[in-house]
């Protein structure tokens, strides 16, 4: 969408990321954290991504929407079979899986409203209750945005979260340093993030003709936004490796840019934070598990699809 329209649904989905929201949701987001960091294995191998990464961004999801614990597997089997789909581009398949979606939310919003005033007052209720130009949601509207929530939801934090711990374990000093100053956890987050991607690319059609560097661009062309390119742009970051988040804040674009910056930034960066945040609290070594080798995801996924890890816990954890 574009102004004026896009502007009546920003209004109405911004504040369910307000500073306010945040700092409502942050006790059970921490609560959410630390039981998993709790529960990893003390000096085993264990998968960061089958057992940490997904595990997270599935109830972290959940438990900012609403939505009951049964639903962890279903959308933890329905991020694989997505993930699947559009990796062999097979339209057939993309389709049955966004329809076995629209069923979870159908029966979300089916059960709250057979509970009439007794329905949980949570994110998914409110946004039933919102309206837009004075007129309620359609189901059609509530299913697009609460899709488009999840899937940036499961998808990317599960990603972002196998190359924090991926990055940490390569560089022990940083992990080091922020588990003494946790100030500095967020930017470092968002700096690791932009030398290695979690989202790859978004598809876009051009509304009007643009010209890039010496390339004219018709209205109506299909491109492809290669944010994990120009995070790494040199003529911006110089050598796109070297961390540095104080100088590379202000041009990192891990969330967009502009008025279609993500809304849920606040949400992403709060629940990131959180959990490196307990990670660093609880864990005393982290390593590669040095008998097996990584498997990093493929294109247009970033992040890991395997990732083994040894920990030992801090003494009494």
């Amino acid at each position: 969408m574009d102004p004026p329209e896009h502007t009546h649904y920003r209004q109405v989905i911004e504040p369910y990321f307000s500073p306010q929201a945040m700092s409502d949701f942050e006790p059970t987001c921490r609560n959410i954290a630390r039981n998993l960091v709790d529960s990893l294995p003390n000096g085993n191998t264990f998968d960061a991504v089958e057992q940490f990464s997904r595990v997270f961004a599935l109830q972290i999801q959940c438990a900012f929407m609403g939505w009951p614990d049964s639903l962890h597997q279903p959308l933890r089997n329905w991020v694989v079979k997505n993930h699947q789909a559009t990796l062999a581009q097979d339209r057939r398949a993309m389709t049955d899986v966004a329809q076995e979606f629209n069923g979870y939310i159908y029966e979300l919003l089916k059960t709250r409203r057979q509970a009439g005033a007794n329905a949980p007052k949570d994110v998914t209720t409110s946004l039933m209750e919102e309206t837009v130009n004075g007129n309620p949601l359609t189901d059609e509207e509530l299913t697009s945005l609460m899709r488009n929530w999840t899937v940036g939801e499961l998808g990317t934090i599960s990603s972002s979260v196998s190359i924090l711990l991926n990055y940490l374990a390569e560089h022990p000093d940083l992990r080091e340093s922020l588990t003494n100053n946790a100030n500095e956890v967020q930017d470092a987050i968002d700096e690791i993030l932009r030398i290695d991607a979690p989202l790859i690319s978004n598809r876009r059609i051009t509304a009007r003709e643009i010209k890039m560097g010496t390339r004219k661009i018709p209205a109506g062309e299909k491109v492809t936004v290669l944010w994990a390119s120009a995070n790494r742009d040199e003529g911006v970051f110089g050598d796109p490796d070297v961390y540095c988040p104080e100088k590379n804040r202000d041009q990192n674009l891990l969330y967009g840019a502009g008025i279609h910056i993500c809304p849920g930034a606040p949400l992403a960066r709060m629940e990131l934070r959180i959990l490196i945040e307990e990670f660093l609290r609880g864990i005393d070594t982290l390593e590669f598990a040095s008998h097996e080798l990584p498997g990093r995801a493929v294109f247009p996924t970033g992040g890991f699809n395997y990732l083994p890890m040894i920990i030992e816990k801090k003494y009494g954890l």
